[in-house]
Parts: C-alpha cells; sequence; structure tokens
C-alpha cells in the first residue's frame, strides 16, 4: 500500500518499514491497528489461561493443559506483530534450533503425559521442563 501511495505522489524517497509495516506476503490482511489488537487480546488470553492454571495447581492434569495452552498463546501473540513466517523462520534460527527444539518437545511431553497417560508426577516433571525450556 506504502509503495503504492509512494508511486502516486511521485514520492522517491526511501523509508524505513516498521516491523507492523511490512508486507506479510499477501496471506494476512491485518492492518497495523488490528494487528496491536490481535497481538494484545492473544497475549492477555495466554496470561489469563496461565493465571488460571494456578487456581487449579493441585490437579496437574487441569494445570497443565491450562499452563501449556496459556504459555503456547502468550508465545503465538507474537506471531501477530511480525507474521507467523518470520516468528517460525526467527525460531528455526540455527542459533535458537536447540531451544524452539526442546520447548515444542516439553510441550507435546506435557500434553502427552496430561492427556494420554494421566500421569500426575510425569506431568508435573514435563511442565517444569516445559518452564526451563521457555526461560532458555
Amino acid at each position: 500500500m506504502w509503495k503504492l501511495n509512494q508511486f502516486l505522489s511521485g514520492d522517491d524517497e526511501e523509508r524505513e518499514e516498521s516491523f507492523l509495516e511490512e508486507e506479510s506476503d499477501g496471506f494476512c490482511s491485518l492492518s497495523p491497528t488490528q494487528r496491536m489488537y490481535a497481538f494484545a487480546a492473544s497475549l492477555v488470553a495466554g496470561l489469563a489461561l496461565m493465571f488460571l492454571s494456578l487456581i487449579v495447581f493441585a490437579k496437574p492434569i487441569k494445570f497443565a493443559l491450562l499452563f501449556t495452552f496459556g504459555n503456547v498463546l502468550a508465545v503465538g501473540s507474537t506471531a501477530f506483530l511480525i507474521g507467523p513466517g518470520r516468528q517460525l523462520g526467527m525460531m528455526f534460527d540455527p542459533a535458537r534450533i536447540y531451544a524452539t527444539a526442546i520447548y515444542i518437545g516439553c510441550v507435546v511431553l506435557a500434553l502427552i503425559c496430561a492427556l494420554l497417560i494421566h500421569s500426575k508426577i510425569l506431568t508435573v516433571f514435563a511442565i517444569i521442563f516445559e518452564i526451563c525450556a521457555h526461560i532458555w
């Protein structure tokens, strides 16, 4: 859109684009304001689920489900700002590939322990590993 405005106005100056004004390969037609709202909503929903998980801390399976989905929502909320392709590219950058693989593995492990195995001890360990991987 900016390029069209530049062409119509005859302005040939280069300008730096912020991360909200970048082209998103045509997959997303959200405006920068809509992206900010979607980011905020996803982040708040993720944080709310993580907070609610603390209420059911005594029940590790419910805790694991709420915490894991909240964590994934909070981490995924930045995809609204920079785009999912760029976020995945940054996550699978050679410097971050090990941290990403361990984090995704721990998320899957926590869900498997909570939903399929129904083991409270394994679920707690998986959540601890998930928190450590997220911090790393």
